[in-house]
Parts: C-alpha cells; structure tokens; sequence
C-alpha cells in the first residue's frame, strides 16, 4: 500500500499563504526603492549573514494591535522586523533583521516585544545577539507605546551586557531610538555611504538650531568611525559588513560563561622574527608600525581591529595565540607618540572591560 501526502487542509493552505505575504515585506515600489539605494531587503541580508538553510523565524505572524491613524486597516507584514534563531560558522545566534520597506522599519509596540522576546531568549540560552538595523526610529503613529517598547529593548541591552556578545549592524537611516540601542551594544559595524546613525536628523537640526548640514557628516559611518567612536567597524558593502561580523565572532564566546572557541596551533611559537629584532635594534627615538609588531606575534599573522580609525595612539583588537582568542591593547607610537589622551583611555578601557 502506498501513502500518498495528504493534501493542505483549507486551514494549512490559509496559513501558508499568509506566511507567503508576510515574506514579500513592503510593496514593490519600496523594495525597488531601497535596491536602488545599493541596500538589500531585510531576509536578503539574513541569508548573506547565516549559514546556508539555517534561520528559523520566530513571530512572522506577529502584528499592530493599534488602532489610531489607521493603522488597523494597513498591511504591516511582520511588523516591520523579522526575528529568529540561526548558525554562524556553526553557531547559534539570535538574529533581528529591521525592513525598511514596512512603514520605514518603524519601531512599534509588537514590533519592540519582538525584539526583546528574542532578546530574552539569547540571554536564556547563552547565545549572541545580532541586530540589523534599518529604521526611521519610533512610529509616530503609536506615540508613547513606542517610546515604552524602546525603553523594554534599552533595559534588556543593559542587561545584556557582560553576559553575552551584543553586535549592531547599521544599514541605512537610524535615528533616536533606532541609534540609541545599537550605541548600547558591545560592536557596532556601519556600512560607508549607506549607514547614518543619529539622534535627530538633518532637517531636524535645521528646525531647531537654523544649522545645515549634511547626513554624512551629522552622522556617517566614516564620521562615527573616525570622530565619534560610535563605530567599531567600518565596511566597504552589506556584504563587507557580514563578513566582518562573521570574523568578529570567530574571536568571540558564546556568552560569560564559556571560552572563545580554541582553534588547533598552526604557528610555531619558537620561530624567530627578523621584523622584532629590526626594531629592538632600531633608533628609539623613532616612531614604528605598532600593528606590524601585533601581526608579527599572532598566529599567522592575523589581527582583528575594530575601532581601527579612532583614537589611532593606541590599538585594540583580537588575535590568536597559539589556537587561543586573546584581546591585545597596545600604544601605537606612530601617532601622538602612542601618548594616551582621554579619547584613547576611554577606547582601552571600554575593550579591557568586554574583554573582562
């Protein structure tokens, strides 16, 4: 006797289709629009991100319960953010993607519970928290609902914080509260000419203080990289910036209680280095290369540095050891004679205390 599949009841077809609808995101025209501006739509950037097949959403049927302005009677598909659980190299994540093309990524109330349900279970389960981050801020139309979910996502980002990786990714428009929490986090990576993170926007600057001035340099990703420090990665593409986060947790335990990931030695530590002996030897008086020096003592040369671009006399960074993760911290005399000033305090200290 063979078993046929049974056919899709009325109810499972139903159900089907409306998770079909919901994976469109926003309409067309909208996600032309941000393929037009060189970014990738929310789910696209999920599998550039995730090992192959490996997210599993969570809440796809999640939507506004509001009523005002309308909003009952519009199609906000995932409420404008799609969250679940996925691999990276192998590992689990807890993953949150923002979609522009639904009421421009627009935080609500279901969208914040979101967030912060997924939030809760990377604490429960010891796993990092990513979020990709695209959106105009608070959705006005819910007023003080909104502003209360930021405030249960900012409680949670504190919480968070020195029990497991916490990494922001800013793709596109973020202000207010859309900034606030990816500045909570413990790595922020921003996207050159496409990432703005700020508080309040340009035109709202103009209203206020009569001052005009241009998105990119209130708050670009080279202006946050170099000047602010709000930036620890800066990426050439979305594609650049998944790359670096991929990179960034090769260097990374999962949560406080374990131990990065020990890689099998692949460098000899007894072999000797002409490039340490040149500069043991050389003009103390003279500046040098500082990352040469850190690349020379890792394993296969290899030095990960975020904050690369701010407060360039001192270095902080990952490398490896003979197979193990270790955080280096180290004056660079090639600028400001490696002297520590306050912005380079500051830098050590916040890198020495994730490190811790």
């Amino acid at each position: 006797m063979v078993n046929r599949p049974r056919a899709a009841s009325g109810k499972t077809a139903a159900l089907r289709a409306r998770l079909e609808a919901v994976r469109a995101g926003g309409p067309p025209q909208k996600a032309a629009a941000q393929r037009k501006a060189g970014k990738l739509l929310a789910r696209e950037r999920l599998d550039a991100l995730l090992d192959e097949d490996s997210f599993h959403e969570i809440g796809a049927l999640v939507r506004s319960h509001s009523h005002e302005f309308g909003l009952d009677r519009r199609d906000i598909p995932a409420d404008g953010v799609v969250t679940g659980i996925g691999r990276i190299n192998g590992r689990s994540v807890c993953v949150f993607s923002q979609d522009f093309t639904v009421l421009g990524g627009s935080l609500g109330l279901a969208h914040a519970r979101k967030i912060c349900r997924l939030m809760d279970l990377a604490l429960e389960a010891g796993t990092p928290i990513l979020g990709l981050c695209d959106s105009g801020g608070a959705r006005i139309q819910e007023g003080v609902d909104a502003l209360a979910g930021y405030a249960e996502i900012f409680h949670r980002n504190v919480q968070a914080s020195g029990r497991i990786p916490q990494i922001s990714a800013i793709l596109g428009p973020c202000a207010g509260g859309a900034a606030y929490s990816p500045a909570l986090t413990d790595f922020v990576c921003m996207v050159d000419k496409i990432s703005r993170m700020f508080i309040n926007g340009p035109d709202v600057l103009r209203a206020e203080t009569g001052e005009d001035v241009d998105p990119e340099t209130l708050g670009g990703a080279r202006m946050h990289s170099d000047t602010s420090g709000a930036c620890h990665l800066l990426a050439n593409s979305e594609q650049d910036c998944f790359r670096l986060i991929r990179e960034l947790l090769e260097y990374l335990p999962q949560n406080c209680l374990q131990a990065p990931r020990l890689l099998p030695p692949s460098d000899d530590p007894f072999r000797e280095s002409a490039l340490l002996e040149k500069i043991a030897l050389s003009d103390p008086h003279r500046s040098y290369d500082m990352r040469a020096v850190v690349r020379e003592l890792a394993d296969n040369g290899r030095f990960f540095e975020p904050h690369r671009n701010f407060a360039r006399n001192i270095l902080t960074g990952f490398l490896r050891l003979d197979g193990e993760a270790v955080g280096v911290v180290a004056n660079a005399p090639s600028h400001l004679s490696g002297a520590l000033d306050i912005l380079a305090s500051e830098k050590a200290a916040r890198f020495v205390r994730f490190c811790d």
